[in-house]
C-alpha cells in the first residue's frame, strides 16, 4: 500500500526542471538584450497596372539593426537596391515607413531612417572586429524566410576573407562564420558572446541557396567608419589622387592586352596627381594612335594589377594622407608622393 501511494505521489509530481548550462544562460540573455535592436526591412517596388493605378509590390526583404536614438537603421545595400518604398518592422511588430539616407554599394551597406518614439528605439551595442579570434562564439539574429527574430549560433570560422561584393569590388577583411545564415538574414547583426556587434551578415556561400555553414559578415570596423558618413553626407567620402582611370575591360580591349596595372586615362587639373607630374592617355595628332601615360602598378609598395587592387589600396587610407604612387611610363618605373583628396 505504501509503495502504491509513493508511486502515485511520484507520478503526480511536477517534472524536475533541468538546470541550464552557464553557456545556455548567457546565450539566452544576449538574445533577449539584442533582439529589440533587430528589425525586418521590406523592399517595395511601385508599379502601374493597365489602368495606370499604382501597385505596391514587395520585391524583397532582409534584416537590419537600429543604429541610434534618431531612428537610423543599418542594413545591406542589396536589401534596399531597386526599391521605391521601404518598411521597417520593429521588435513588437510595429511597422513604419522608412527612407534611404545613404548607401555604399562597394561595402554593401545602407542606412535608412524611420520616425519613431525614442522609447521604441534600442540601438545595437557596438563592439570591435579588430581583436576577433577564430573559434570564439558568434551569434546571428535576423529574419530568415520572414521568420521574426531567429537566433543561430556558431563560431568565427575565419578572418580576413576577401569576397566579391555586389558593388563590383572585393570586400576585404570579411568575417566568416558557421552560424546559419539564410535568405532574409542579410543586414542583420552578427554579435559576440557579450552581445556586442562584430559584423553585419551579408552573404552566404551555397550551391543550393540555403545555409551551408559558410556565411560572411562585413566587419564592424568598416561599419563604424562608413555609417556616420552616410548619415552626414549621404555617401562615403572616398580618398583619391585626382585621376580618372580606364576601366580594366576597356584597357584590355583598346590597348590590346593586360598591362599589369591601372591605366591613367586623365589627370584632372589642379589635383595632387597633376602637381606631382602624372600623365594620362594622349593621342598622336598625326596618326590618332593612343599614347600611354602612367600605368599605376602600386600604392605604398602594395602591388596594383587592376582597379580592385587600386580601390582597396586607397580604401585603407583617409583623405589628407600622403601615399607613394608607383607607375610605369614608357617602360620606366616612376614614384610620386601624392596627398589624397576627396573624390566626388
Amino acid at each position: 500500500m505504501r509503495a502504491l501511494l509513493a508511486c502515485a505521489l511520484f507520478l503526480g509530481a511536477a517534472p524536475l526542471r533541468a538546470e541550464l548550462l552557464p553557456e545556455e544562460q548567457n546565450t539566452i540573455r544576449v538574445f533577449k538584450e539584442a533582439a529589440p535592436s533587430v528589425v525586418f526591412v521590406t523592399n517595395i517596388a511601385v508599379e502601374r497596372d493597365m489602368f495606370m493605378d499604382e501597385l505596391a509590390v514587395p520585391q524583397g526583404a532582409g534584416s537590419g539593426f537600429i543604429w541610434d536614438k534618431e531612428g537610423h537603421v543599418v542594413t545591406n545595400f542589396h536589401v534596399v537596391n531597386g526599391g521605391d518604398r521601404f518598411l521597417v518592422t520593429l521588435d513588437g511588430q510595429t511597422q513604419l515607413e522608412a527612407r534611404v539616407v545613404g548607401v555604399d554599394p562597394r561595402k554593401d551597406v545602407a542606412v535608412l531612417k524611420i520616425k519613431a518614439p525614442q522609447a521604441k528605439l534600442e540601438p545595437i551595442r557596438l563592439g570591435s572586429s579588430d581583436s576577433l579570434q577564430v573559434g570564439q562564439q558568434a551569434l546571428a539574429i535576423g529574419n530568415p524566410f520572414g521568420l521574426d527574430n531567429t537566433l543561430t549560433t556558431g563560431i568565427v570560422s575565419a578572418l580576413g576573407r576577401q569576397v566579391q561584393g555586389i558593388g563590383g569590388v572585393t570586400i576585404h577583411d570579411m568575417i566568416q562564420t558557421d552560424a546559419a545564415i539564410n535568405p532574409g538574414n542579410s543586414g542583420g547583426p552578427l554579435i559576440d558572446s557579450s552581445g556586442q556587434l562584430i559584423g553585419m551578415n551579408t552573404m552566404i556561400y551555397s550551391q543550393s541557396g540555403g545555409s551551408a555553414g559558410i556565411g560572411f559578415a562585413v566587419p564592424v570596423a568598416y561599419i563604424k567608419r562608413i555609417v556616420p558618413q552616410l548619415i552626414k553626407y549621404g555617401r562615403v567620402i572616398e580618398p583619391g589622387i585626382g585621376v580618372v582611370v580606364l576601366p580594366d575591360r576597356l584597357a584590355y580591349q583598346i590597348l590590346g592586352g593586360a598591362l599589369g596595372g591601372v591605366v591613367v586615362r586623365q589627370v584632372e587639373q589642379g589635383t595632387p596627381a597633376a602637381r606631382a607630374g602624372m600623365r594620362g592617355l594622349m593621342q598622336d595628332p598625326e596618326t590618332g594612335r593612343l599614347i600611354l601615360g602612367d600605368v599605376i602598378v602600386g600604392i605604398d609598395g602594395t602591388p596594383v594589377t587592376d582597379f580592385d587592387d587600386l580601390y582597396n589600396a586607397l580604401d585603407d587610407h583617409r583623405v589628407g594622407d600622403t601615399v607613394t604612387v608607383h607607375t610605369l611610363r614608357n617602360g620606366r618605373k616612376r614614384s610620386y608622393r601624392v596627398q589624397l583628396v576627396n573624390v566626388d
